[in-house]
C-alpha cells in the first residue's frame, strides 16, 4: 500500500471538518519526508440527503485510491459512516498536516502489528475511580496536547474491553466510538452537560 495520508484542509491551512467546504489533500511519504501528492476541492450539499452523501463518499474514496487514512478536525454523520464502510480510517486532529503526519503514520503502522505492545508512556489513560469504573476527559487531554486525537488515547483501551463502565468527557461524541460501541455490543449513553461539553458513558455487557 502506498505511504499516503489524506487530510481535509480549510482555508487557513489547518484541518477542516468533514462535510464543510475545503480541500482534500493527499500527502505521500518518501525517505521519511512528507510532500503533497494531489488534491481536490470538496463541497458537500446536505440537501442531497443520504444518497448524495453516499455519492460523495464514493467520489472521495475513488480519489484517495490506495490511501485509506483520512484526517479531519471532526467527523460525524452519514459521510463518516460511508467512508468507514469504504475501508477508510478517520482521525480527528486539529492542526496543520506537517505537525501530525508522522504521528498518525506511526500509529497506523503499530496497528498493523498483531502483537500487543506496551502503551506509550506519554499517552494519557483512563483513571480507575472504583473497581471496573473508569473516567477520562478528552477535553482536558486535548487542551494540553492538541496534536493528540481521541482515537490515539482511547481506541486500544475501548477495544480491550477491560472495563465495566467508561465515562468520557468531550466536546462532541467521536463517531469512531459510536462505531466501536456498536461493533462490540457496548451500551452508549450521552449527556449534554453544557454547550461545548458532552459526557459519553460506555457500559460493557458485564457492566449492565
Amino acid at each position: 500500500m502506498a505511504e499516503e495520508i489524506a487530510v481535509i484542509l480549510g482555508d487557513d491551512g489547518t484541518t477542516g471538518r468533514l462535510g464543510d467546504p475545503g480541500t482534500l489533500e493527499v500527502f505521500g511519504r518518501s525517505a521519511g519526508t512528507w510532500s503533497r501528492v494531489r488534491g481536490m476541492p470538496v463541497a458537500l450539499d446536505p440537501s442531497q440527503g443520504l444518497k448524495g452523501m453516499r455519492t460523495a463518499a464514493a467520489g472521495i474514496a475513488a480519489f484517495l485510491g490506495d490511501c485509506r487514512v483520512l484526517v479531519t478536525r471532526s467527523a460525524s454523520g452519514a459521510l463518516y459512516f460511508e467512508l468507514e464502510k469504504a475501508g477508510c480510517t478517520l482521525w480527528e486532529i486539529a492542526g496543520k498536516p506537517y505537525e501530525f503526519l508522522d504521528s498518525v503514520w506511526a500509529d497506523e503502522e503499530k496497528a498493523k502489528v498483531p502483537a500487543i505492545k506496551p502503551v506509550a508512556a506519554d499517552i494519557p489513560r483512563p483513571k480507575e475511580k472504583t473497581p471496573g469504573n473508569f473516567f477520562i476527559s478528552i477535553k482536558d487531554v486535548q487542551g494540553k496536547r492538541p496534536d493528540m486525537s481521541s482515537k490515539q488515547v482511547l481506541q486500544q483501551f475501548i477495544q480491550s474491553g477491560g472495563f465495566l463502565v467508561l465515562d468520557i468527557v468531550c466536546s462532541h461524541v467521536p463517531p469512531w466510538i459510536e462505531v466501536e460501541a456498536e461493533r462490540r455490543g457496548y451500551t452508549l449513553e450521552t449527556e449534554q452537560q453544557d454547550k461545548d461539553t458532552v459526557k459519553v458513558r460506555l457500559t460493557t455487557n458485564t457492566g449492565r
